[in-house]
């Protein structure tokens, strides 16, 4: 049909800053149930495995569903998150596969071609916080390491075919 994009209108509302939390504006948070990823629409909670997220200066967080979700943001955060900027962004987080734990996301090493499948069952790009794991994960599994600075376009539109051609990575 004539118009029609390969978009997905998702309005993913942030989870705002809870200074009761007793924790510090930009630490990594845990993945509220009703948390929408605003790339896709998934609930990040249903596969905390996989989970992201990242930190505006004002301590509103969104949530992604896993690494990819969050990297196609990064690259073109007020298409997804209108009236919000990449420079506005104060933390990335993506979750460790080895220990589930959250890992600074330009720190971690990346999977690409394993055959590790995401929540949307797809490829995906599965984060160590140590290379050692990223590579005894890929003997197991299969693909290659690839640093976060690494991942670009033509990386994603192999992940993701349906990537819009605007996408500016790691505008942040």
């Amino acid at each position: 049909m004539e118009g029609i994009g390969d978009d997905v209108c998702v309005v993913a509302p942030p989870s705002p800053y809870d200074p009761a939390l007793g924790q510090p504006l930009t630490a990594a948070r845990e993945v509220p149930a009703d948390a929408r990823c605003p790339v896709c629409g998934m609930y990040p909670a249903r596969a905390r495995a996989w989970a992201a997220q990242v930190i505006f200066a004002d301590g509103d967080s969104y949530f992604f569903d896993s690494p990819l979700s969050l990297v196609q943001y990064l690259g073109n955060v007020a298409h997804y998150t209108r009236g919000r900027t990449a420079d506005a962004i104060v933390a990335r987080y993506v979750t460790d596969a080895d220990s589930g734990g959250w890992l600074n996301a330009r720190e971690a090493v990346y999977v690409t071609g394993s055959a590790a499948m995401g929540p949307m069952r797809a490829g995906n790009l599965p984060a160590f916080a140590h290379a050692e794991a990223a590579q005894e994960f890929v003997q197991q599994r299969g693909g290659r390491t690839v640093p976060f600075g690494a991942i670009d376009v033509a990386l994603l539109r192999r992940l993701a075919p349906s990537l819009r051609a605007d996408h500016r990575l790691h505008s942040d």
